[in-house]
């Protein structure tokens, strides 16, 4: 079916009366009586359950009445804060036991630390491992973490009251590359409520870092505002007790000792509310500060200053995601950090059936030779070769994610986006032979040139500069709006086949050539989000209007599959 997209472009009110014209069959699994860590699901467990796909599986989503789907924002992508996006069908879906819609979370809806929910998905089963064939929807049991022992965890910017956590604080269960979009949801007097969307996490079922979810409930206003008949049902969800969550302090997150009262005017509508936050004085639980990972960030160097080359010569953390891969202790080929656990090589650095026992990834390095303070060294458990026609990639997945800093940092992977001619890229490598006795971390400058007959439009072209064998695997990088994008691979071709050129420029295939594959093997791209997230009201809609202007144009269209859960389904269907 063909869809049409509608993204965030404002914070929504929290005060608004609810919608019943989906409540008479919204929420209701007639063949449910009861990921990472997770298990198949059963036939018609989930009937909401959507898989949002290319050539392959990219993203979940979930059916909300019968022409319209809910996903994450991110997918096609945007920020972590404010995550969701509306897909509009090209028509109606008829609702059987194995098609149906779910519930949505009302305004206020209250989710206590310990409630259980359940995740679904197709996504990866644990950090660089692929769902197996029949990739059967996987499910998964989770309970919600609070807000405050979440920011413990990310950050206190990092969460936001438009998120929710939910996951294992011990690590083992958890939503993973691929689920993305999908539900996150809870049951009630025997109908099933959608409480989150998957957003993003620091790797994938990571001791204290639990999964991250866009809150529903925020987005009542907003949901109701795009789909304006048939709308969906929408019911209050009310935890009972006390919350835990409120007596967690950390670093940042300071104890809540007063009770206070306040009454919020709503942006729209002729309805007032009034709030009472209860607090007890019960231990704190306080969490050890440690450096943190900033969600959902990529392409930011804060030590990388750099306009005009004045030397080739790089320092500590000016390109924080270069990879060193190194096989029996030696440098062999360059890589860059593209997640949270996977590095971005070329294909020709490994052999045509790689074994990933054999290579390391260093990670912070800036010498070959001499002492790095900020260096992490990590193993290999698998490597993935593209395998298309002409040049291809390789993508590494690490044993473990590493712990993100100035010096340790994911690159933006470029999905689309236009570099002018002119615009200003770098290469960086260790180069053979090259940066002294310490074999220091070497960079390049260039240019974009027009490929003219050179190549096609899935080419990018720059002025030469001069490549050796140990350059070969890393990046094309190009500065957009603060940020940095790899657009390319390098590759030792590019360098030594120049001289046949009429033109004196180098071309390079685009990553873009390469975007299933990295989406099946990478996972759904990182994008720069800002380390200052605005939570209140009126900063956030300014914050979110900006993103949705700024919104990346596709390349391509997107196909979109309602599927039932039959095996018989599955088997229909390319993934």
């Amino acid at each position: 079916m063909a869809f049409k997209l509608i993204l965030t472009s404002a914070v929504l009110t929290l005060l608004t009366r609810g919608c019943v014209s989906q409540l008479n069959v919204c929420g209701q699994a007639s063949k449910n009586t009861r990921i990472v860590g997770g298990q198949d699901a059963p036939e018609g467990f989930w009937p909401w359950q959507v898989s949002l796909q290319t050539s392959a599986h990219f993203c979940g989503g979930s059916l909300i009445n019968n022409q319209w789907v809910m996903t994450a924002a991110h997918c096609f992508p945007r920020t972590s804060d404010n995550d969701i996006a509306l897909l509009q069908l090209s028509s109606p879906v008829n609702f059987t036991d194995y098609i149906s819609p779910v519930c949505l979370a009302s305004t206020g809806s209250t989710f206590y630390s310990g409630i259980n929910t359940w995740v679904t998905g197709w996504g990866n089963i644990g950090s660089g491992v692929s769902l197996p064939s029949p990739q059967t929807l996987q499910e998964v049991q989770v309970p919600i973490v609070g807000n405050r022992r979440c920011k413990c965890s990310y950050g206190a910017s990092d969460i936001t009251d438009n998120m929710v956590c939910a996951g294992l604080l011990e690590g083992g269960k958890d939503s993973c590359q691929g689920d993305s979009g999908g539900p996150l949801v809870i049951k009630q007097d025997g109908r099933w409520i959608q409480a989150g969307i998957v957003s993003f996490g620091i790797g994938c079922a990571q001791p204290n870092f639990p999964g991250v979810y866009s809150r529903v409930s925020q987005y009542q206003t907003w949901i109701n505002a795009q789909i304006t008949s048939n709308q969906p049902g929408f019911v209050s969800f009310t935890s009972t007790g006390t919350d835990s969550d409120l007596s967690v302090s950390c670093p940042g997150v300071p104890p809540i000792v007063v009770a206070t009262t306040t009454t919020a005017t709503p942006i729209v509508g002729n309805e007032t509310v009034t709030t009472t936050t209860t607090t007890t004085t019960t231990t704190t639980t306080t969490v050890a500060k440690t450096t943190k990972a900033t969600a959902g960030i990529c392409g930011y160097a804060p030590q990388n200053s750099r306009i005009l080359a004045v030397s080739p010569v790089t320092t500590d953390g000016q390109w924080p995601w270069m990879a060193s891969l190194q096989k029996n202790g030696q440098h062999v080929c360059g890589g860059t950090l593209v997640s949270f656990n996977a590095v971005l090589s070329n294909a020709n650095c490994f052999s045509s059936t790689p074994v990933a026992s054999d290579w390391t990834v260093v990670l912070g390095r800036l010498r070959q030779n001499g002492s790095n303070p900020f260096e992490v060294s990590l193993k290999v458990t698998n490597i993935t070769l593209s395998n298309q026609t002409g040049s291809n990639v390789a993508v590494l997945q690490l044993s473990t994610a590493p712990v993100l800093n100035d010096y340790v940092q994911p690159i933006c992977l470029d999905n689309g986006r236009t570099f002018p001619v002119g615009t200003t890229c770098w290469a960086a490598g260790w180069s053979s032979g090259q940066g002294g006795v310490e074999q220091l971390l070497q960079e390049f400058q260039t240019s974009v040139l027009t490929c003219e007959t050179n190549s096609t439009t899935d080419s990018i072209c720059t002025e030469i500069f001069t490549l050796d064998q140990g350059d070969s695997g890393g990046p094309l990088m190009c500065k957009l709006d603060g940020y940095w994008y790899q657009s390319a691979v390098l590759s030792y071709v590019n360098s030594t086949s120049r001289e046949k050129r009429a033109t004196p420029m180098m071309v390079f295939d685009k990553l873009t050539n390469y975007q299933d594959f990295l989406l099946r093997t990478v996972g759904t791209f990182l994008t720069p989000t800002s380390t200052n997230t605005n939570t209140s009201t009126t900063n956030t809609t300014t914050a979110a209007a900006s993103s949705a202007r700024e919104g990346t144009p596709f390349s391509f269209s997107f196909h979109l599959l309602i599927l039932s859960l039959c095996l018989l389904f599955f088997s229909q269907n390319s993934f």
